[in-house]
This record gives C-alpha cells, structure tokens and sequence, in this order.
C-alpha cells in the first residue's frame, strides 16, 4: 500500500515540474531532488509491502507513508499558491533523513530502486500445508480429481497440457496434490515430477529440481549440475524424457514467461506424456492451450451443502460425531456462508473453532468480529495471507483503483460511469497522447479491469452505454427494457450466467443464447412478451438451472428432444395464460427440482397424481414444488401429493 502511495506522489511532482513552468527560483531543483529520492524507495517498497516486517522496518515504512501524505498536501498548497519554499526544503530534509535511516536495519537502494531486502527476509509460504491434506479431510474435489485422473491415464497419445485454473484458496494445490499421488497415476507413467513454482520463481533452479527429481535414482545429482546454463539444463531434460512417458506438475504459476522457457524442456514425444498447470490467472489459462488436445479446468467454490460438510468435519471432528448441535446451526451456517464456498476460509475457521467450547456464546464472539479475527488471530492470518498474493501480483495502478473500494460501504451498489470517473479524479486514470480521456477510461476499464480485478464480483454499468464486453464475462444481469439481446452476447463464449429482468423482449431470445458452450443458469424474469419459447434440439448443452418468472403472455413452452440435456433445476410463474403441462418435460432425463410459482388453478389440477390428465409428464421428477403467496408477501410451499395444495386450489376455484 504504500509504495502505490509514493508512486502517485511521485507522478504528482512530475506533473507539477512538467506544468508548473513557473516554479520560484530553487524550487525547481528542489522538487526534482524530492522525487528522485522518492524513486530510489519505491522499489524498496515494492518488496516489504508483501512480507512480514520486523518492527523497525514497520516504522520507517509509516514514516515513508506519512511523508508522502504530507508531500502531496504541500503540492496541493503549493499549487494554490500558498506554500512557502521552506516547507518544500523541509520536505527535502525529512525525505533524505529517512533514507539514511535505513542504513540502520540494514537494506539498501540500487540505482533502480530495489532493495537487498527481501532477499534477507525468510519466507514460509502459507500454502505448503495444502500437500499434507489426508485423504479423508477431502470434500467437494472428488469428481474433479476423478476427471484429472481420466484425462492423465487416457489412450491420447499426443503431449497435453491441463491449466487448473481458480482463485487462491480454492483448493487447487490439494486437488493437483491428490492427483499426483493416485495409484493410476502412479502407474501409469515412468516418471513424475512435482514443482512448486510460485511468484519469485527462478527457472534455473526449477530445471535443476526436474533433473534432481528424475535422476533420483541414478548417480547424477542435482550439485553435478548446479553451475550449467539454462540451455544445457534444457537439452539434458529433453534427452531423458524423449523415450519416457512422463508427467509434470507446475504448481502455482504466476507468469507466462515461466512457461515460455520450461516448455522446451518437455518434449512432443507421442508416448501419452502429461503436464498439469495450477494458476489464480485465466490468461495463463488460456496461454498454456497451445493446441485442441490442451484443456483448461476451471475450478468452482464448493456449493453449500458441500461447504456445510467440510465445516462440519473440521469444526467437530473431536465431538458430536463430526455433527453440529441444534443451537449453533444458525450462526455456524451464516458463517459458512460467508466464506461463499472457499475450502481455505472453511478451513481455517472451523479448525479455529474445533478449539473453542460448543456453546453459543463461543461461537457468537466470532460471528459478530471474523473481521478482526481474520487480521489478529494467527490461526486464520494465513487466509489472508494467501489472498493478498493476488493483489501483490498487481501492477501499482491497479492497486491503487482497488484499494479505492475501501471508501464504500460493505454491499454498496456500485455505478460503473461513476466509479471511473471518481478514479479519474483520484488520478488512478491517466491521459495518453493521441487519445482523449474518455478514451483512455473506456480501455482501462472494460479491458483491463476485467482482466486484473479477478476478485471483484459485481460492477453495475447503470446508465452506461456498452458495445462490448470481453471475453472474460463469465455472469451477466441486465434490466430494464430491451428491443432486443445486445449483438455482443451470443460471443460472450465463457458466460456461464445469464439474468434477464424486465426487459419485455417481443423477440424469442432462445435462439440468440442457445448455442452458448459455457451457459449454466438462465433467468428469465419479467424478461420476455412472447407467446411461445421454443428449445430446439442440440441447444443448451450444459444448463442446469432454468428460471421462467412473470412471463404474462406465455402459452406454450416446447422442448424438443436433445435439448436441456442435464438441465436439474426448473422455475415457471405466474403464466397466467399457460393452460397445460408442456410435453416436453419427458425429455428432461435430468431434472430433478421442478418448482410452480403462482399458476392456474386448472394448470396445477392437471399434475395432481389422482386423475391429474397431465401427470404422466411430470412423474419422474424427484421433487415438484406448487407456491402461492400468503396475503402478498411469503410464498406457501405445497407439495403436489399433499391434501393442503388440493385445500387451498378448491378455496381459489371457490373465491373465483
């Protein structure tokens, strides 16, 4: 944090000699000093800002952060002309004194601003306990480890590359660690190489580490060839393993230029050979597909149920038979919730609370502070540990657009237009020559942003005109009234969401969204004037989740049969002017949640099992829900067997 405080400092007294052409006599010289200085410890900052700081260092760093505060408030007086020159010579002398105080912890600057301090600093990374997980702890990866597995153990001759793509935390390191040691695995190749490449990767030593894995067996070892160039190491690699069915794992990839180099080491071979890829970023993702037989597994947070079972089995492993008393259900599933499905935060909290007494008021403490608790409490520091790596993977203007969210209230809607232009006047947001600011914002915002902020979640683009979206879009909620879809959605190839709310289509909008490979949940809401949605055979590959809500005008819904193939979950209502159940529900070999919302009477009396006309296509299904709203607010759940749906559609019939 703060070396993107000294960087925009920094900027600022570039801009203020670049423009203040008429600075006082001396001041001009003065100014430059300052920021010459300021340059030296901006790499230096770079550096601590990622680590643990003894509390020496913590010091001068807030002194750095305090006097580059002051600075910039001495520009802004300054600049209106109220500043004297000795305020900016004392500027001047504070800057110089701190530095020269940094002689006394013993780090220094280079020419370019780096330090020799990280180098000294010993660094335990957080997340080598993810290796050492038992088997039995594992939940929620089982059918992407088996699916791993098949793809490792496949008859595909033909090198392949597997990217395992997520957020930090979500467990990529275990799934690939349990992969690697899978008897299939195992014994399906002559040889298996585990790397752990990180952020401050050296490719020399993780060439020597490949060899020394490989060669473990033999009489070269990894000092023998502790001195040889990246080349030699390379061609050394290469010869082993051309007549060798091999796989590799690359665990914790932060940049392609990693991949770039190593690739040359793992030659095309035609024996099945393997090499499996974890990374935080899409965009290595998808740099590491250089062929068809390349695939990219990007992995999910766990669902509820699934993070309700880990939380279980961590918090009460030791008691209750790994089951959560009646009293501490409410509070110990808020807090699931808020760890929104990461194994790592479920974890830790509920190791944490494995240590604590099972009584509500235990348990209270932590619910209402887990904020603090994630910054002070050493068993859940590492959580945060762990995430911050991706906003220290970020460049220094990034940073300073996502600290901006600070300023926000937790749940706050934020206006994309706004937003931008609130960075513009922080000056996050730069002009370029050739381009006009709008420009500028338009290209760092729509690309770049999507690109870096991987842990932003919602951005509300109210009131903003869009002509595009990049592929990066993988959820996307649009209301208000529309002639028809936007052109660019049906190129949107990794939206797996789609929300539609109140947009009064007259088009059938199916046929635009249909062939979407990566679509899982569509909503249409208020969203469509039609009287007819047809699904046609082939579409809707992967959807799982089918919301049909306020569709006044709908009489008809066809679904052919090869379409909604895995379809598990569907929501229909109020269609006041649909009069039948639709045929088409026999095709879902899949669907196993069927929910009605406010419907006809006469539709519900066909579905009834005794004598219902329209039973037979809806028999199959596991579970078939019925709701209408008790006096306009909550909904009251029937089921379809239950004597009370057939007591409250006789009181409609009779009140009609």
């Amino acid at each position: 944090m703060t070396e993107t405080v000294v960087a925009l400092v920094v900027n600022e007294l570039v801009q203020l000699i670049v423009h203040e052409s008429n600075l006082l006599t001396g001041v001009h010289q003065e100014v430059v000093d300052i920021k010459d200085e300021l340059e030296s410890i901006q790499g230096f900052l770079k550096d601590v800002d990622k680590g643990d700081l003894q509390d020496g260092v913590k010091m001068w760093v807030k002194q750095v952060r305090e006097a580059a505060y002051h600075i910039e408030d001495v520009i802004d007086e300054y600049v209106l002309h109220v500043a004297q020159l000795s305020k900016i010579q004392d500027i001047k002398i504070s800057i110089r004194e701190i530095k020269e105080r940094s002689e006394r912890y013993g780090f220094s600057f280079s020419k370019q601003g780096s330090s020799n301090y990280a180098a000294n600093v010993a660094w335990h990374d957080p997340r080598a306990g993810a290796l050492f997980i038992e088997e039995d702890e594992v939940v929620g990866i089982e059918s992407s480890r088996d699916e791993l597995v098949s793809w490792l153990v496949g008859e595909a001759s033909k090198r392949s590359v597997m990217s395992v793509v997520g957020m930090g935390g979500i467990g990529k390191t275990t799934l690939a660690k349990k992969v690697y040691e899978n008897e299939s695995v195992k014994g399906h190749f002559d040889c298996r190489v585990w790397i752990t490449v990180s952020q401050s990767c050296n490719v020399q030593k993780i060439l020597m580490s490949m060899i020394d894995q490989i060669y473990q067996a033999k009489e070269t070892t990894l000092e023998q060839v502790d001195m040889i160039d990246e080349i030699t190491l390379i061609t050394q690699l290469r010869k082993y393993l051309q007549q060798k069915r091999y796989v590799v794992f690359f665990d914790d990839v932060w940049k392609t230029k990693f991949w770039e180099i190593v690739k040359h080491a793992l030659p095309y071979n035609g024996r099945g050979s393997r090499i499996i890829i974890t990374t935080r970023s899409d965009l290595i993702g998808a740099f590491c597909k250089e062929s068809f037989s390349d695939q990219v597994h990007k992995l999910q947070p766990l669902s509820q149920d699934k993070a309700w079972e880990l939380f279980c089995k961590k918090a009460f492993w030791s008691e209750f038979q790994g089951c959560c008393p009646k009293e501490l259900v409410k509070m110990s599933m808020d807090i699931v919730r808020k760890c929104e499905g990461l194994p790592l935060a479920i974890v830790s909290i509920g190791g944490l609370l494995s240590t604590k007494e099972k009584v509500p008021l235990e348990w209270k403490k932590l619910h209402d502070n887990l904020n603090s608790e994630l910054e002070f409490n050493p068993h859940l520091t590492k959580i945060t540990k762990i995430l911050s790596l991706s906003y220290d993977d970020l460049p220094c203007y990034l940073e300073s657009c996502y600290l901006y969210f600070g300023i926000f209230p937790e749940d706050y809607s934020i206006t994309g237009v706004r937003l931008l232009w609130l960075w513009v006047a922080e000056g996050f947001i730069k002009g370029k020559k050739g381009k006009t600011l709008e420009d500028v914002v338009e290209e760092s915002f729509i690309v770049k942003f999507f690109r870096k902020f991987k842990l932003l979640k919602v951005l509300d683009f109210e009131d903003a005109l869009i002509d595009f979206l990049p592929q990066e879009v993988e959820h996307i909620a649009l209301k208000g009234r529309l002639e028809k879809l936007p052109n660019w959605i049906p190129e949107l190839q990794n939206l797996s969401t789609l929300l539609l709310f109140f947009t009064s289509l007259e088009e059938d909008p199916l046929s635009c969204v249909q062939v979407l490979p990566n679509l899982n949940t569509l909503s249409l809401n208020h969203a469509y004037d039609g009287e007819q949605l047809h699904f046609e055979n082939g579409g809707f590959r992967i959807l799982k989740k089918l919301t049909l809500r306020g569709l006044k005008r709908l009489k008809m819904v066809e679904i052919d049969k090869g379409s909604l193939p895995i379809l598990e979950q569907l929501d229909i209502g109020p269609c006041s002017q649909m009069k039948e159940v639709p045929s088409g529900f026999l095709h879902l070999k899949s669907l196993k949640i069927l929910d009605f919302y406010e419907m006809q009477v006469e539709f519900v009396l066909c579905m009834l099992p005794d004598g219902g006309q329209d039973f037979w296509k809806v028999k199959k299904v596991t579970t078939i829900h019925v709701m209408y709203r008790i006096k306009r607010e909550r909904y009251q759940i029937y089921k379809l067997n239950e004597s009370d749906l057939l007591e409250r559609l006789q009181e409609s019939v009779l009140e009609e």
